[in-house]
C-alpha cells in the first residue's frame, strides 16, 4: 500500500497535554478507527469514509484531510494545521 501524505493536523489525545501530528491519509484513518474520543458523529463517520474512499483511490489526500480536520473540531481535539 502506497502512504498518502499530507500537511500535517495536530489534535490532542487522551494523555493530558499531549499533541500529535497526523500527517497522512492511512494515519488518518487509523486514529479515526483505534483512538478516536467518540465513537459517534455526522463529521466522524464522513471523515471515515472520506479516508476509506482515499485510500480506495476515488477521493483526493486533500478531501481526506479536510474531513479529518472536520471530524478533529466537532470531538474538541483539533489545535491546529499545517498551512497548505
Amino acid at each position: 500500500m502506497r502512504n498518502r501524505p499530507f500537511p500535517y493536523v495536530t489534535i490532542m489525545t487522551e494523555r493530558v497535554g499531549r499533541m500529535h501530528n497526523v500527517s497522512s491519509v492511512e494515519e488518518a484513518a487509523e486514529w479515526l478507527v483505534m483512538y478516536w474520543p467518540r465513537k459517534h458523529g455526522e463529521k466522524l463517520e464522513a471523515a471515515r469514509r472520506a479516508c476509506l474512499d482515499c485510500l480506495e483511490g476515488t477521493v483526493t489526500c486533500t478531501a481526506a484531510r479536510d474531513a479529518f480536520i472536520d471530524a478533529a473540531k466537532e470531538a474538541d481535539i483539533y489545535i491546529r494545521q499545517q498551512k497548505v
